[in-house]
């Protein structure tokens, strides 16, 4: 839709490269001051689980399952179970009205002999529960029904008030009734170039799949948040309109997105990078300057527009900025995804086969602090 999405610059030739964000070491709203690498894979580690307040797992390729302290940054287990990668783990909850019961399924590409996958059960209190065969474990959709022009359906996440919203690699977002799946809302979300380019410009900068294709899709009931290719979307669910987007948020494609509240939200990209970004309003318009004296006369050939103007963001009622408030770099490969545990830290996995632990430093040393004081106390002083 959009060469620029912010306004203030005269867009670029499409042939030219957008330039890197870059925000500097001053992040006065980034937390994250603190960092602890957690090692324990020895491949690419893709997926992250909450267990609970001070808990997580992780798990990837090498087909562990390791658990740890997100306080202390302590390994306390290492699950095996699986011969190859794991390709989906989730945590689940039972709770019997005596006992409430915190377990981990994963699911693994591991064959048996008759070709069937399989998947591991485990308990958090560490013991292999079971394998559980799984002979049809699916969710089929007729894509002729869902509107998706045919193409494959890349994520799908429940919202708030029975809504379903689903996205497509022709950056497609539907919202659906996820009652009947009547069609509620319809979004193409597809980067345009100015009508007003030339045709030879257009064929050098056709758009590649990955900047169409949306990446994941993450809600917090008001609000959906999408990565397209490199870029982000938000849209509102009461409004059914986009709020705010920017095409560029990362050097490459954005793997995992969150909103953390109604203005703040966090992305992570194959470029190594975790990105802490702020909603924000539009700087308003300045008044246009007076074309003085000389702006009586007309020189020259005239300002007649010769083809039908480029769609700007300013446009767009109500639309806002994603100001980027946070970097934080790390990782020497692709980061695949996060999980925030809000004012207890944030873990961060990555292609490099490490975990990050990232902490609040203002916490953490308010936390030493009176750490070292209750000891002084209990020691009688110094």
């Amino acid at each position: 839709m959009f060469r620029w999405m912010l306004g203030g610059r005269e867009a670029q030739s499409s042939a030219e490269k957008n330039p890197v964000l870059c925000i500097g070491e001053d992040q006065p709203k980034n937390c994250f001051t603190e960092l602890q690498v957690l090692k324990g894979h020895f491949d690419i580690v893709r997926f992250l689980v909450q267990i609970d307040d001070f808990r997580c797992a992780s798990a990837g390729d090498d087909g562990l399952v390791l658990v740890w302290n997100i306080e202390t940054g302590e390994r306390l287990q290492e699950l095996r179970g699986h011969s190859q990668q794991i390709t989906a783990i989730t945590s689940f909850t039972c709770n019997n009205g005596l006992t409430s019961h915190t377990g981990l399924i994963t699911a693994s590409s591991d064959r048996r002999p008759d070709s069937s996958s399989y998947r591991c059960q485990w308990s958090v209190t560490l013991k292999k529960l079971c394998n559980i065969r799984e002979t049809c474990l699916t969710f089929h959709i007729q894509l002729s029904e869902m509107c998706h022009r045919n193409q494959v359906l890349v994520g799908a996440m429940s919202s708030s008030d029975g809504l379903f919203a689903s996205g497509s690699h022709a950056g497609e977002l539907i919202l659906w009734d996820a009652i009947d799946w009547n069609i509620l809302a319809y979004e193409h979300i597809l980067w345009e170039e100015s009508h007003a380019s030339a045709q030879a410009e257009i064929r050098l900068a056709a758009p590649k799949p990955s900047e169409m294709s949306i990446q994941h899709l993450s809600t917090n009931g008001k609000l959906i948040l999408a990565a397209v290719g490199s870029g982000l979307y938000v849209y509102s669910v009461q409004t059914r309109t986009v709020v705010a987007y920017r095409k560029v948020a990362h050097d490459s494609n954005v793997l995992h997105t969150m909103l953390l509240s109604d203005s703040e939200l966090m992305s992570c990209s194959e470029d190594g990078s975790v990105r802490m970004w702020e909603i924000q309003d539009l700087p308003l318009p300045a008044e246009p300057a007076s074309p003085g004296f000389f702006g009586l006369w007309t020189f020259g050939r005239s300002n007649k527009q010769t083809g039908p103007p480029s769609k700007k963001i300013v446009d767009v009622p109500n639309s806002r900025t994603l100001e980027l408030t946070g970097d934080l770099i790390g990782h020497s490969g692709a980061v695949q995804m996060f999980v925030s545990f809000k004012e207890n830290g944030l873990v961060t996995c990555s292609t490099d086969h490490l975990l990050i632990l990232w902490k609040n430093g203002e916490r953490q040393s308010n936390l030493r602090s009176l750490a070292l004081f209750q000891k002084l106390e209990e020691n009688g002083g110094l």
